[in-house]
C-alpha cells in the first residue's frame, strides 16, 4: 500500500485516540469523570459563552488587518474565524483546511478573493507573533515551577528551543509570503478560482504587509485572545475542582499551546492535548486527572460550538452551489 498524506493523517488521528483512551484508563475513568461531573451542564454552558467572547478579539484582529476599503462587517469575520477553528478542532482536517474554509466563506459573503486568501494567511502570521509573546510569558512563570522538579529540565529546554525557533520561523514565513507570492498565488488559485480575477494575490499580500500599524494591531488583538484563552483554562479548572490562580492558569495554557503547535500534524491534537494537560497539571500542583478532565471539558465545548458553525458554513456553500446550478440550468 502506497503511503499518502491522507493515510498519514488517519494514522496520526488513530494514534491520538488510542493515547487519549490509554491516559484516561491509566489515570482512572472514575477520577476523571467524577471531576467532569463537578462542572455539570451549567459549567459547560459557561465555558461555551466564554469561548464565544474569546472570538471577539479574533474577529477584530482580522478586521484591523485588512485595508479599510476591503473590510467586511466584524460579525462576518467573527463567524469566519469560528468556522476556521471549528474545522481544525472537530474535523479530521488540518488547520490549513480550516483556513481554506474561512477564506471561502469570506468570498461567498462578498469579499474580494485575493484579499480573503491573503488576509487569512497574514492573520495566521500575526497570531503566531502573539503566540511567541504568550509562550515567553508562560516560560517565565513556568520556570518558577520547573526549577524545583527533578525532571523539569528537559521540558523547559524543549520550550526554549521552540521559542528560539519561532522567531526566525515567523520571519521566514513573512519572506516566503511576500517573495514567493507568485507560487502562493498559484496555490490559492487551486482553492479559490476567483483569485485569478481582479486584484492579484501578490498585490493583496503586499498591501496587507506594507502597513506595520495594521499588523501590530492584529498581533495585539491576538495576544489578547491568547490571554483570554488562558482565562478559559482558569475557569475550566475551577469548574472541575482545581485550585489554581489566574497567573498559573495562563502559564499552563501558554505551555499547552506550545505542545499542540509542536504536534500540529495530529488532527485536532487528539491525545496530544490530553497528554499535555495531564503532564502540565502536576507541575502547577494539580492532580493529573483534573488536567484530563479540563481537556475533555474543552473537547465538549468545541463540539457544542463547532457543530453549529460547520452546519452554517455548509448551508452557505450549499446555497451557493444550488444557485449556481440553477443559473447554469437556465
Amino acid at each position: 500500500m502506497k503511503w499518502t498524506p491522507k493515510i498519514g493523517v488517519t494514522v496520526a488521528l488513530l494514534a491520538g485516540l488510542v493515547a487519549a483512551v490509554y491516559l484516561i484508563w491509566a489515570i482512572g475513568f472514575g477520577a476523571v469523570f467524577a471531576s467532569i461531573a463537578r462542572a455539570s451542564f451549567g459549567g459547560l454552558a459557561l465555558l461555551c459563552l466564554y469561548a464565544l467572547l474569546m472570538f471577539v478579539p479574533l474577529g477584530f484582529a482580522l478586521y484591523f488587518l485588512l485595508p479599510p476599503l476591503q473590510r467586511r462587517p466584524v460579525a462576518q469575520l467573527y463567524i469566519a474565524r469560528l468556522v476556521r477553528d471549528s474545522i481544525a478542532e472537530i474535523s479530521p482536517f488540518s488547520p490549513v483546511g480550516g483556513m481554506v474554509a474561512a477564506a471561502r466563506l469570506m468570498i461567498l459573503k462578498g469579499m474580494d478573493a485575493a484579499y480573503a486568501a491573503a488576509s487569512i494567511a497574514a492573520d495566521a502570521t500575526t497570531e503566531a507573533m502573539a503566540q511567541v509573546v504568550f509562550l515567553a510569558f508562560g516560560l517565565g512563570i513556568g520556570f518558577t515551577h520547573f526549577r524545583h522538579l527533578q525532571n523539569g529540565g528537559p521540558l523547559a529546554e524543549a520550550m526554549i528551543v521552540v521559542l528560539l525557533l519561532a522567531v526566525p520561523g515567523i520571519t521566514l514565513l513573512v519572506i516566503l509570503l511576500r517573495r514567493g507570492a507568485g507560487f502562493a498565488e498559484k496555490m490559492a488559485g487551486r482553492f479559490f478560482p476567483q483569485v485569478r480575477q481582479g486584484v492579484s494575490f501578490r498585490a493583496a499580500i503586499e498591501d496587507i504587509y506594507d502597513s506595520h500599524a495594521r499588523l501590530a494591531a492584529s498581533a495585539a488583538l491576538h495576544l489578547l485572545a491568547w490571554f483570554t484563552a488562558g482565562g478559559g483554562t482558569f475557569i475550566a479548572f475551577r469548574l472541575v475542582g482545581g485550585q489554581i490562580n489566574l497567573v498559573n492558569a495562563l502559564a499552563l495554557e501558554a505551555l499547552l499551546c506550545t505542545i499542540r503547535s509542536i504536534a500540529a500534524f495530529v488532527p485536532a491534537a487528539i491525545g496530544v492535548q490530553e497528554a499535555g494537560y495531564a503532564m502540565l497539571a502536576p507541575l502547577f500542583g494539580l492532580p493529573a486527572e483534573l488536567g484530563l478532565a479540563v481537556s475533555l471539558l474543552k473537547r465538549a465545548r468545541e463540539i457544542v460550538l463547532g457543530v453549529p458553525a460547520l452546519i452554517y458554513w455548509q448551508s452557505v456553500e450549499s446555497r451557493r452551489a444550488f444557485s449556481g446550478a440553477s443559473l447554469n440550468h437556465e
